[in-house]
């Protein structure tokens, strides 16, 4: 009588997503924005540089973790 595992509902793993690319664009756009600060920039390129670098890699990051779910 034993049934087979339930398996989680494949969109619990998604809730967690929003969170993590706010982190990782946060990240990013701070850091340059620290380096701006650090040798006094006023164009802001090393904050765009960096939140543009921060964008693609959380895009990167769910494209792999949706794929990875998929994949089960």
């Amino acid at each position: 009588m034993d049934s087979p595992k339930k398996q989680p509902n494949k969109w619990l793993h998604l809730i967690h997503i929003p969170f993590q690319m706010g982190l990782v664009i946060f990240v990013f756009s701070y850091l340059g924005e620290l380096v701006d600060a650090y040798y006094k920039n006023k164009s802001q390129i090393n904050f765009k540089i960096a939140t543009l670098i921060g964008v693609f890699i959380a895009i990167y990051l769910v494209i792999s973790q949706v794929n990875q779910i998929n994949k089960k």
